[in-house]
């Protein structure tokens, strides 16, 4: 059971006392959306991550997506964090640690039912 509280005023324990810092939120669409990004190794495509002044990414999923079935439904936060391998200890893993581009390691948690991804650049 989660026993976290905070006040209305209050920002996140994640970036106040753990130190991560938000990076996007990623939304899955069903249609393609012009100018896409293919990562052919995780078979989806992505778009908006690099020009969103929000950090908005849209991702279509193909039908084999090795990607766990959570992700390809639910928007999720992305936070980058100083160590992953340290940072995904004590949460459901969905998906192990990948690297969907150079010099930067990826893994996906659930948190209350929702998908949260930890980003670690190097």
């Amino acid at each position: 059971m989660n026993r976290y509280k905070r006040k209305e005023e209050d920002l996140p324990l994640v970036t106040e006392q753990w130190g991560w810092k938000y990076h996007h939120i990623g939304i899955p669409v069903q249609d393609p959306i012009p100018g896409e990004k293919y990562i052919p190794h995780l078979k989806f495509f992505v778009k908006g991550f690099d020009t969103s002044p929000f950090g908005i990414e849209y991702m279509r999923f193909d039908d084999d997506s090795p990607l766990d079935e959570l992700i390809k439904t639910v928007p999720h936060l992305a936070f980058v964090v100083p160590n992953i391998e340290q940072a995904i200890k004590n949460f459901d893993i969905l998906n192990d640690i990948n690297s969907p581009m150079d010099g930067c390691k990826v893994a996906m948690i659930k948190y209350d039912g929702a998908p949260i991804e930890l980003m670690e650049f190097y």
